[in-house]
């Protein structure tokens, strides 16, 4: 899978002209120690809690958590939070050993991406706890558009932590505006000019949406079509190559026209050059989200309790006016207007209705086909 959750520190380092590879694993080691107090019925004294970096708010000055330190007064519960997610597949390989033999990794909340293949293979394996719901009152200010993803269809084991938008970026300097995934993989002037992202849901996804498909419901026929748009368009050279976060440096510096971007990226991208734009495909664009799990062992009810406390519009508007991605909770763009009223007004941070409306997920059945797995990796050219 690709690198994608350090999205904001690539591009960040991507804009100010470092180019990077890869990243070494920072997964701290899954041991067995009992701080967080396991699985059972009482909140625990600490919450043990695995992120990706650069994912919380952040005080520069004091190198502090200010919405941690705040929990931890509000409730008496030390929070031991760890940056230690660097993407979903090595921290996957990292956890799946412990899992599956029914043990706890020392962890009360993780997070995974839902493009990714991982939530559905957690749930349907029975490798994380039900949710406390009793102690998540605030669950009722989670937003419509993600109440009922198709790995966890009842929220019963999952709540988005933040969450980004798939669609279409362009470079105004280059091109004019890039406005359908048909225009990206056939118009001749774009040719050599765009690249396509590595996830299988956000690119399929958004090429599906533009045939006419559904993409949470994935059949062998809407596969099949999909996929063969996206190998003709390599064929013919429309498609330079596919990207992580790498396309973040030459879309700014307009050695790209155009690319499938997450929007998280952009709003950071806007700060190296206004002439960026991000744009919802005519067709519809995907959504993904990053979810908080409770795995074996860990403790539901303090995760539970931690949930409720971020599902507070008060404490959920000092989250994303750091991060800068989508909030899940209704009311948390009305709260951060109340001081800082020129990202509240940021629609790829705080789509509006009709913009929600517009997105899709993609299939967790489709993202575990073998058969779809092997088909996009040829297509990847791996």
């Amino acid at each position: 899978m690709t690198m994608r959750i350090t999205r904001r520190e690539l591009v960040q380092r991507g804009a100010a002209g470092v180019t990077i590879l890869s990243l070494p694993g920072l997964l701290a080691a899954c041991g067995g120690s009992s701080s967080g107090g396991g699985g059972g019925g009482e909140v625990a004294d600490t919450l043990r809690f695995s992120n990706w970096p650069l994912y919380i708010d952040y005080d520069e000055k004091t190198k502090k958590h200010p919405t941690l330190d705040q929990f931890t007064q509000k409730t008496g519960i030390k929070v031991d939070y760890f940056e230690d997610i660097n993407d979903n597949a090595s921290y996957f390989a990292k956890v799946q050993g412990p899992l599956s033999q029914g043990r706890g990794i020392d962890r009360d909340i993780f997070v995974f991406t839902d493009s990714s293949r991982y939530p559905q293979l957690l749930v349907s394996k029975e490798w994380v706890e039900p949710l406390d719901k009793d102690k998540i009152p605030n669950i009722s200010n989670l937003i419509d558009a993600q109440k009922s993803p198709t790995f966890d269809p009842d929220r019963t084991y999952s709540l988005p932590w933040q969450s980004g938008m798939t669609g279409i970026a362009w470079n105004e300097d280059v091109t004019g505006p890039v406005t359908s995934i048909q225009q990206l993989l056939e118009d001749p002037k774009l040719k050599g000019k765009v690249t396509m992202l590595t996830e299988m849901a956000d690119s399929m996804g958004l090429v599906m949406l533009d045939s006419g498909d559904d993409p949470s419901v994935v059949t062998d026929e809407t596969f099949d079509k999909a996929i063969g748009r996206v190998q003709k368009a390599v064929d013919d050279g429309q498609i330079r190559r596919f990207t992580g976060n790498d396309y973040a440096q030459p879309l700014t510096k307009g050695d790209l026209a155009a690319a499938v971007a997450w929007s998280g990226d952009v709003v950071q991208l806007l700060a190296s050059n206004p002439k960026l734009k991000w744009a919802i495909p005519e067709k519809g664009a995907m959504i993904w989200t990053d979810n908080m799990f409770v795995p074996l062992e860990g403790s539901s009810p303090t995760a539970s309790t931690y949930m409720n406390f971020v599902y507070d519009p008060k404490i959920q508007a000092q989250i994303a006016a750091y991060v800068n991605y989508v909030p899940p909770v209704k009311g948390t763009r009305e709260e951060l207007a109340k001081t800082d009223p020129e990202t509240a007004k940021n629609t790829l941070i705080f789509p509006s209705d009709e913009m929600l409306s517009e997105v899709h997920s993609f299939s967790g059945e489709a993202l575990n086909n073998e058969d779809y797995i092997q088909k996009w990796q040829t297509v990847l050219g791996a």
